[in-house]
C-alpha cells in the first residue's frame, strides 16, 4: 500500500515531490496524484490522532466519481471452467466480453481481467498448518520422476517407477522401485513399506491412481479399489484419499517426493544399473543416509524422531504377511464346480448356475456368494482340467455313489443272503478294475426292493447251479421269468375256477365248428 500519510509528511516540510518519491518510495505521479487529490479534499499534515494509510485511501479515491462501473467477472465460474481441460482465462476473458456486450455493460480489459482473477484466487490460497499426532498417518504416492534401468545385452534405457511411503508426524521414509505401477507392483510396495516401518498407521492417505481409487468425486462418494480395501482390512488400518487436484491434502509427501528426487534419484544419476534388485540396493543405502540426516530447522533426524515417538504407538503387523489376491468372477457349472485358470473347483450344488466371486491367491482359492465364503481351496498347478471335490458339496445321492467299494457291497450282499453275497462277490472279480461292476452290483443289489429279498436270495441260488459265476443279466432273467411264471399259474387257476362253475365249458360255437 501507498504511504499516504509519509507523503502528506514530507510535503509539509517542503520537501519536493521528486524526494519524496525518492523517499516513500513510489513514483512522481503518484506523488503528484494525492497531494493533487488532498488539495482537492482540504485534507493536510498534521491528520487527526489515529488515522491510518487505508483510511487516507478511501477519503482520497473512494468518490463516486472514481468508483468503477464496470461488470466485474463472475469468479466462482471462472475458477470452475479453469479446472477443465483447453478452458484458458483468454477464453473466458472473450466470453465475458460477449456477456458485456449483450448486456450493455463496460467490460474490464484482459489485463485488469487477469488481474482480478488472480486477486480473487490470492483469497483462497490460505493455508493451515495441522498437528499430526505421532503414528496416526502414513502418505502414499508415486514419484513423478522415475530412475533408468540399462539392459545388458543392447544398452537399451527402460523406466523404473519410485514409490514414496511417509509417515507424517516424524517424515520419516520409504523408497522403492518398480518396473510398472500397476495394481501388484501397489500392493507389494505397502506390505514392503508395513515391514519397514515395523507397525502400521491408522489412516493410509493415498493419491487418486485406479489402483488405490476407482472414483472420488467427493467425500461422500468415494469408491475404493476392492484390492486395496482388502489390504487396509488385513493391516486394520483406514483408507482416505487425497482429494481429486488438492495436493495439500498429503503435503507430506508431496515434499518428500521433492527431496527423494534430489537425494536420492538425482545422486544415482551417473551409476548404471541393469536390474530392479541392483537399483533398490542402491536406493536403500541411500534411503538410510536420508532418514539419519540432521534437521535444518529442528533437532534431531528423521529417524530419531520416528524411532523415540511415532514406532511405539504403531499398531503391531499383523501375523501373517498380505498376500495380493486376484477377484474374477465365474458361473457354478452343473457339476457344481467352477473353473479357475483350467482347475476346476466345487461348491455347493445349491449354488447351480449361480454368479459367484472368485478371490485368487497363490495358495488358496475362495468363493463368495452375496459377500458371505461359501466354499475354500488349496490352489491346484500343473496338468489342466484336475479336480478339488469336498463331499459336503454334493447332493446326497452323489455322495452315497462317492462311498460306493466292494467292501460295501459284500456287507450289503451278505445281509441278503449267502447266495446273494457270492454272486455279488464273483461279479466284482469278473472285471479287471473292480470300479467297472458298481453299477452292476449297485443293479442286483436295488432289485430286492421290487422282488423282496427272499426271492433275490433264491434266484442267486438257481443262478449258482447254472454257473459258477453267474452274471446280473442271468440273475435279472430267472427273477423275470419266475415273475411271469407267477402271473400265468395265478391266470390258469382263476380260469379254472371260472370254468367250473359253468357244466359246458367250451361253449356251443365249439361244437358248431365241429
Amino acid at each position: 500500500m501507498t504511504k499516504y500519510r509519509e507523503i502528506l509528511r514530507l510535503y509539509s516540510l517542503k520537501f519536493s515531490k521528486r524526494n519524496i518519491a525518492l523517499s516513500v518510495p513510489c513514483s512522481r505521479n503518484t506523488v503528484s496524484k494525492v497531494l493533487k487529490r488532498a488539495e482537492e479534499l482540504n485534507i493536510s499534515w498534521p491528520l487527526p490522532e489515529g488515522t491510518t494509510d487505508a483510511d487516507l485511501e478511501k477519503q482520497l479515491f473512494s468518490s463516486p466519481t472514481l468508483v468503477s462501473q464496470k461488470r466485474m467477472p463472475d469468479f466462482d465460474h471462472v475458477r470452475k471452467e479453469l479446472l477443465k481441460n483447453g478452458v484458458t482465462k483468454k477464453l473466458l476473458w472473450t466470453e465475458y466480453m460477449a456477456d458485456c456486450k449483450q448486456a450493455g455493460e463496460d467490460p474490464l480489459m484482459y489485463s485488469q481481467f487477469c488481474y482480478h482473477i488472480q486477486q480473487d484466487e490470492s483469497k483462497r490460497r490460505a493455508t493451515m498448518h495441522i498437528n499430526r499426532k505421532p503414528g496416526e498417518q502414513v502418505e502414499v504416492d508415486w514419484a513423478g520422476d522415475t530412475a533408468k534401468l540399462v539392459d545388458p545385452y543392447t544398452g537399451e534405457t527402460t523406466e523404473a517407477y519410485i514409490f514414496v511411503g511417509v509417515m507424517t508426524y516424524s517424515q520419516y521414509a520409504y523408497v522403492e522401485a518398480f518396473p510398472d505401477e500397476k495394481q501388484q507392483s501397489w500392493i507389494e510396495a505397502h506390505v514392503h513399506m508395513y515391514n519397514y516401518f515395523g507397525g502400521v498407521a491408522k489412516i493410509l492417505v493415498p493419491d487418486n491412481c485406479k489402483t488405490a481409487v476407482v472414483h472420488n468425486k467427493g467425500w461422500n462418494d468415494q469408491k475404493i479399489n476392492a484390492v486395496y480395501h482388502e489390504l487396509a482390512e488385513h493391516y486394520g488400518t483406514a483408507i482416505i484419499p487425497a482429494r481429486v487436484r488438492k495436493p495439500k491434502d498429503k503435503p507430506n509427501a508431496e515434499g518428500s517426493v521433492g527431496n527423494i528426487s534430489t537425494w536420492i534419484i538425482a545422486a544415482l544419476r551417473n551409476e548404471q544399473f541393469f536390474t530392479i534388485s541392483e537399483l533398490n540396493a542402491a536406493i536403500f543405502a541411500k534411503l538410510e543416509e536420508f532418514n539419519h540426516r540432521p534437521f535444518q530447522k529442528k533437532e534431531g533426524s528423521r529417524y530419531e524422531l520416528f524411532h523415540n515417538e511415532e514406532l511405539p504407538l504403531l499398531t503391531p503387523l499383523p501375523a501373517t504377511q498380505y498376500e495380493l489376491a486376484e477377484c474374477k468372477q465365474a458361473t457354478v457349472q452343473f457339476n457344481y464346480h467352477i473353473s479357475v485358470d483350467g482347475m476346476l473347483y466345487s461348491v455347493p450344488y445349491e449354488y447351480i448356475g449361480k454368479k459367484v466371486d472368485v478371490r485368487i491367491t497363490n495358495t488358496i482359492i475362495e468363493v463368495f456368494y452375496n459377500y458371505t465364503r461359501i466354499a475354500s481351496h488349496m490352489r491346484l498347478y500343473g496338468r489342466k482340467g484336475q479336480y478339488s471335490t469336498i463331499t459336503e458339496h454334493m447332493p446326497k445321492d452323489h455322495q452315497e455313489y462317492l462311498e460306493w467299494n466292494g467292501e460295501r457291497f459284500r456287507k450289503w450282499a451278505e445281509r441278503i443272503g449267502k447266495n446273494t453275497a457270492k454272486v455279488i462277490d464273483s461279479i466284482l472279480r469278473s472285471k479287471r478294475v473292480e470300479q467297472q461292476s458298481y453299477r452292476a452290483c449297485m443293479g442286483l443289489l436295488k432289485m430286492s426292493d421290487k422282488y423282496s429279498s427272499a426271492r433275490l436270495e433264491e434266484a442267486c441260488r438257481k443262478a449258482l447251479n447254472y454257473t459258477q459265476s453267474p452274471s446280473y443279466k442271468s440273475v435279472s432273467n430267472i427273477l423275470a421269468t419266475s415273475n411271469n411264471n407267477s402271473t400265468q399259474s395265478k391266470d390258469n387257476s382263476a380260469d379254472t375256477h371260472k370254468g367250473s362253475s359253468k357244466s359246458i365249458t367250451r361253449g356251443a360255437d365249439y361244437y358248431r365248428r365241429k
